[in-house]
C-alpha cells in the first residue's frame, strides 16, 4: 500500500503540473484527473483503520457540499477568494495515520468545490489556459518535482511526505489555479481587504482578552510554557489559532494591508486604517512571535520604500543606525548577540543549530534531496537523535527544508516562484489607482509570509501564500490588458 501512496504522490504532482502548464483542454482534464487519483491514493493510505461508515457518510456530505459550492463558484467566482480567506485560520486537531495533526478541514471542502467548478468550466466553453501567467512554469515545475522526490523519501518518513503533499501542496496549488482564473474586480478586492483586516482585528481583540484573562485555547504546550514563564508579564496568546506564530503572521498581513491605506489613501479611510492597524498591533504584541515581528519590520521597510521612493533611504538608514546603537548600548543585548556566543544557538533560540545541521543535510544530498517530507527523520539520522518522532529535528526555515527535501533544483524553483510573485506586484506599479494599491498590498503580504518562513517553516502550508501568488497573477493580467 505504501508503494501505491508513492505512486499517488507522483501521479498527483505530475497531473497538477499538467493542469498548470498544458494548453489543450484534454491535457488539462487529464492532469486534473491525475490530481484526483493521486489525492485518492494518498488519502486511502493515510486513512486510519475502522470507522468506515463514518468516513463514507462524511464523504457523501462533503460531496454534496462540494457540488453546491462548485455551482456557487461558477455563478459568483470571487466568492471562492472570500471562502479561502474565511477558512484560512481554521486549523482543527485531528489524528491522521499514526500521528496528530492540525488540519484546515473547512478549507478542504472549499478545495472540493473549486475542483467541481474547474471541471464544470473545463468541460464548458471556457478556453482559458496558463491562467497563472509568468507564475505557471515555476509553480508547475516546483509542484511536479516535489511530488517526484516522494519516490525516494525514507520509508519511515513516508507518512510525513504523504501528509505534506495531500493536505498542503496538492490542495493549495490547485486553489492557486482556481483563484488565478478570476477576472480582476476592484470591488471584490476591496471586500477581501475589509474581510482580512476585520478578521485580524477580531482575532487581535480575542488575543488581548486571553492575555488579560490568562486563558488560552487549543495548545497544551503553550499553556505549559506560560506556566513556567520567568516573568509574570510574559504570557503568549494564540487567539483562535493553534500556534502563536501562525496567529502573529495573520495579524502582520492584516496590519500591512492597513498600512497601504495609511500611506496611499486620504481622509477618513486612512485614519480608520491607522486605528485598525494600531489595535491589531496591540493584539500582535502578546503573541511574542519573533518571526512575526521581523516579518512586520520587513513589510514596513518595503512599504516606506515604495511610498517614498528615494526619500526613504535617509530615514531607513537612520532607523537602522539607531537599532545598532541600541543593540550595542544595552549590555544584555550586546552579550547575547555580539558577545562570546555570537550568533550561537542561545542567541537565536536554538535555531542556528537547526540551520547548521540542515545545511549539512543539503550538502549530503544536493541534487535530489532526501525526498518530500523526509527532513525530520533524515535530520535525526544525521545528528543521532533517538526516537521515531524526534521533535528536536523539526525545521524552522522553509528554504533549508525545501533544499534538504528536494535538493538545489527544488530550492531554485521556489526562489523563481517567489521572485516572480514579488515582481508581479511591485514592477511597473506607480500606485496611482486602486489596482496599484491592491498590488502593493499583495506584494507586502507575500513578502511578510516569505520572511516569516525564514524563521518558522510553514510557507507552503499557508493558503494565504498560494492565494497571494494567484491574485498577483490576476492583477498583473489586468495591468497587461489595460
Amino acid at each position: 500500500m505504501a508503494e501505491l501512496a508513492r505512486a499517488g504522490g507522483v501521479i498527483g504532482a505530475v497531473g497538477l503540473a499538467l493542469l498548470v502548464l498544458a494548453r489543450h483542454r484534454s491535457w488539462r482534464l487529464a492532469g486534473l484527473g491525475g490530481w484526483i487519483v493521486g489525492c485518492a491514493l494518498l488519502a486511502a493510505w493515510l486513512a486510519p483503520a475502522g470507522h468506515h461508515r463514518a468516513y463514507a457518510a462524511a464523504a457523501v456530505v462533503g460531496a454534496i457540499a462540494a457540488v453546491g459550492l462548485g455551482w456557487l463558484f461558477v455563478r459568483v467566482p470571487w466568492v471562492l477568494a472570500v471562502a479561502v480567506l474565511a477558512c484560512a485560520p481554521a486549523r482543527i486537531p485531528v489524528s491522521i495515520g499514526h500521528t496528530p495533526a492540525n488540519l484546515l478541514l473547512p478549507m478542504y471542502v472549499v478545495v472540493a468545490g473549486a475542483v467541481v467548478a474547474l471541471v464544470w468550466e473545463l468541460f464548458g466553453e471556457d478556453a482559458r489556459v496558463r491562467e497563472l501567467g509568468l507564475l505557471a512554469w515555476p509553480l508547475g515545475l516546483f509542484v511536479g518535482w516535489t511530488g517526484i522526490t516522494f519516490l525516494w523519501t525514507l520509508r519511515a518518513g513516508e507518512e510525513d511526505g504523504a501528509k505534506y503533499l495531500l493536505f498542503y501542496v496538492f490542495p493549495f496549488a490547485l486553489l492557486a489555479v482556481s483563484l488565478s482564473r478570476l477576472r480582476w474586480r476592484v470591488g471584490w478586492v476591496a471586500v477581501l481587504a475589509v474581510q482580512l483586516t476585520g478578521m485580524a482585528l477580531v482575532f487581535a481583540l480575542i488575543g488581548d482578552g486571553q492575555y488579560l484573562s490568562r486563558n488560552i485555547f487549543w495548545n497544551p504546550k503553550v499553556i505549559v510554557d506560560n506556566a513556567y514563564a520567568p516573568s509574570s508579564w510574559f504570557y503568549r496568546v494564540n487567539s483562535v489559532f493553534y500556534d502563536p506564530s501562525i496567529y502573529g503572521r495573520f495579524l502582520v498581513v492584516g496590519i500591512l494591508v492597513c498600512l497601504v491605506f495609511v500611506l496611499f489613501a486620504r481622509g477618513p479611510l486612512a485614519w480608520t486604517a491607522l486605528a485598525v492597524a494600531v489595535l491589531t498591533w496591540l493584539g500582535l504584541v502578546p503573541s511574542f512571535s519573533q518571526s512575526s515581528f521581523v516579518a512586520l519590520g520587513a513589510g514596513i521597510v518595503v512599504a516606506l520604500a515604495v511610498a517614498w521612493r528615494r526619500r526613504a533611504v535617509v530615514p531607513l538608514v537612520v532607523a537602522a543606525a539607531a537599532l545598532v546603537v541600541v543593540t550595542v548600548g544595552v549590555p544584555q543585548f550586546r552579550h547575547r548577540i555580539i558577545g562570546k556566543a555570537g550568533l550561537s544557538s542561545s542567541a537565536t533560540g536554538g535555531r542556528s543549530k537547526l540551520v547548521t545541521n540542515g545545511l549539512k543535510l543539503v550538502e549530503h544530498h544536493p541534487v535530489i534531496g532526501v525526498g518530500a517530507g523526509g527532513f525530520k527523520l533524515s535530520y535525526a539520522a544525521l545528528t543521532g537523535l533517538p526516537g521515531k518522532e524526534p521533535k528536536a529535528a523539526a525545521s524552522h526555515d522553509t528554504p533549508i527544508t525545501v533544499a534538504a527535501e528536494t535538493g538545489i533544483p527544488g530550492l531554485a524553483l521556489l526562489v523563481w516562484l517567489v521572485a516572480t510573485g514579488l515582481m508581479l506586484t511591485f514592477r511597473r506599479n506607480p500606485v496611482v489607482d486602486a489596482t496599484g494599491r491592491a498590488r502593493v498590498a499583495l506584494g507586502l503580504a507575500l513578502l511578510a509570509i516569505v520572511v516569516h518562513s525564514l524563521f518558522y517553516d510553514a510557507l507552503l502550508e499557508d493558503p494565504l501564500f498560494w492565494g497571494c501568488l494567484a491574485l498577483a497573477a490576476v492583477a498583473w493580467r489586468a495591468v497587461e490588458t489595460a
